[in-house]
């Protein structure tokens, strides 16, 4: 018996997460990897796909204005969706964990819903909205606020907006988990000591809740600059971004290895970016609390 619990306990750990790694890579890590050999390969429109190495693909990304737009757009509507959702996120989380049951439970319900529907049928639901024919725009004019058809889709607010709404209950999600190991009595003690609420809520609170709010930053600013099924309902053909554009690479020109190569540059700058901004906030952590 000494010898078998001897033997488990010699097992080295990567064994134990071995068949995890292993749907891993065969879910993920294979078609990334042939997505990035894809990428190196030449493209003809009467040819196809021409296996050989080039660097073109990566070369016209890189130099095409066209390229430059679609990047900067992306990114800078991730970066706008991810301010707007820690705006409302967090706050939302902080009066939701001050409410008590049962409408804690029900407003609870009520932010998360979004996440059990379809995002293609929240989007359509949108488009259904900020349309010319839309619920908004019949409502204004029925009212006699505006004299012409109103619309927000093919518009970057209209994106923005319905982004916004998809992602809101991951920013929710993160400040939650973060307000959970708040204790109560310490701000009690802060308003018992003279301190005003929005003392309290800048010297105590906030400094709490700032992890949730980082990672759920994180999480917003991945998802948005890789939204493909909002961008392409409500941006349309007029305002794409780096998903829609390899996505119309792959189908519609059938350029596969220039799309391969759009996906590479957008998972690696979302890499950098999100990386980057992960070891500032550990430094900036670390001369606070070292």
């Amino acid at each position: 018996m000494a010898d078998r619990s001897m033997a488990k306990a010699w097992i080295p750990p990567y064994l134990l997460s071995a068949p995890a790694l292993v749907l891993y890579l065969a879910m993920l890590g294979v078609p990334m990897l042939l997505t990035f050999i894809l990428s190196f390969n030449a493209f003809d429109f009467n040819k196809g796909v021409i296996p050989i190495f080039t660097l073109d693909n990566y070369i016209e990304i890189f130099t095409d204005s066209y390229f430059h737009v679609v990047f900067a757009r992306t990114f800078g509507l991730a970066l706008l969706v991810t301010v707007i959702c820690a705006l409302i996120g967090a706050p939302e989380a902080y009066i939701l964990s001050r409410m008590r049951n049962p409408w804690r439970s029900f407003f609870l319900v009520v932010i998360l819903g979004p996440l059990l529907i379809s995002v293609i049928v929240r989007t359509l639901g949108w488009a259904l909205l900020i349309g010319g024919s839309g619920v908004i725009s019949t409502t204004l004019q029925s009212i006699g606020l505006i004299d012409e058809p109103f619309q927000l889709m093919f518009t970057f607010t209209g994106m923005t907006i319905a982004l916004v709404h998809v992602l809101v209950p991951f920013m929710v999600i993160a400040v939650w988990a973060s307000l959970q190991k708040l204790d109560p009595a310490v701000e009690d003690a802060g308003l018992s000591l003279g301190a005003s609420q929005f003392t309290v809520l800048r010297r105590i609170v906030l400094p709490q809740v700032m992890p949730g709010i980082l990672s759920g930053s994180m999480i917003v600013f991945a998802l948005t600059a890789s939204a493909f099924a909002t961008p392409s309902i409500i941006g349309g053909r007029r305002l794409k971004v780096v998903a829609t554009t390899a996505y119309d690479e792959f189908l519609s020109t059938l350029n596969w290895p220039l799309g391969a190569a759009i996906a590479v540059v957008l998972l690696i700058a979302n890499i950098v970016i999100i990386a980057s901004y992960n070891r500032f906030i550990e430094r900036k952590y670390a001369q606070v609390f070292g």
